[in-house]
């Protein structure tokens, strides 16, 4: 579904990305962990088009999509759930997830999607005239993950879903992008709980200064002993 191949990116004089390559197969959970600065957010960036790689080649269902714009690969059904929500704080709960769609034109099916996000977050149902920025962090990243979901995506890519978030609140989100795998939407996911995200994952990538230095099936992974120093904390 998804291939990265010798990815490479700069910022200025600093190598950010050292020939990155993996796959993303269709229906499956994708994992990329790994230390602060290690290159994951710039990899989803840089897939997303909000990065221009410096070399490499990005594969979407088969077409060359490196260096195109953002927009043009949100209407391709490939979406980022971006770090720290970036949710419009002065819109309501239902003005932030209509403009999830804002890139669609089948009213039906619209409506059908916002059922169900709520039917996954029933809090954004009874908060839908609430105004985004008087929201708690959880609902918050909720709201986010909600506004993705209104582009139907195929490929929703998720960078930090539960950072800065209560244990409670992690567990939930957790659960939810399970569950929203299930319905059939293939994940990427950067997640700075990596024993939580390796015990989803089909498959895992770790990365480090920009690199991928292991990777493998996310239980292989959780199980690995260097895995379990370097980032489980065991």
């Amino acid at each position: 579904m998804l291939r990265v191949e010798n990815l490479n990116v700069h910022y200025g004089g600093i190598h950010a990305l050292r020939g990155i390559t993996l796959d993303v197969e269709e229906g499956k959970i994708i994992s990329l962990i790994g230390a602060n600065g290690a290159g994951k957010s710039t990899t989803l960036r840089a897939i997303m088009g909000l990065e221009k790689p410096s070399k490499g080649k990005i594969i979407y269902n088969g077409k060359d999509i490196t260096g195109k714009q953002t927009k043009e690969i949100v209407k391709s059904n490939l979406v980022l759930v971006p770090e720290g929500r970036r949710v419009f704080t002065n819109l309501s709960v239902i003005e932030n997830l209509i403009l999830g769609s804002y890139i669609r034109n089948d009213a039906k099916e619209i409506q059908k999607d916002l059922d169900w996000v709520f039917e996954l977050f029933p809090i954004l149902k009874s908060r839908q005239e609430q105004k985004a920025g008087t929201m708690s962090g959880g609902e918050q990243q909720m709201l986010a993950v909600g506004r993705a979901l209104m582009t139907k995506p195929k490929l929703l890519m998720m960078d930090e879903p539960s950072l800065g978030l209560a244990p409670l609140i992690v567990k939930n989100i957790i659960e939810i992008i399970k569950k929203i795998n299930q319905e059939g939407v293939t994940i990427l996911l950067i997640e700075q709980n990596a024993k939580a995200s390796l015990e989803i994952s089909d498959y895992a990538y770790v990365l480090e200064t920009g690199e991928v230095f292991m990777e493998g099936k996310g239980m292989d992974l959780l199980n690995n002993e260097e895995v379990k120093k370097a980032y489980l904390g065991t």
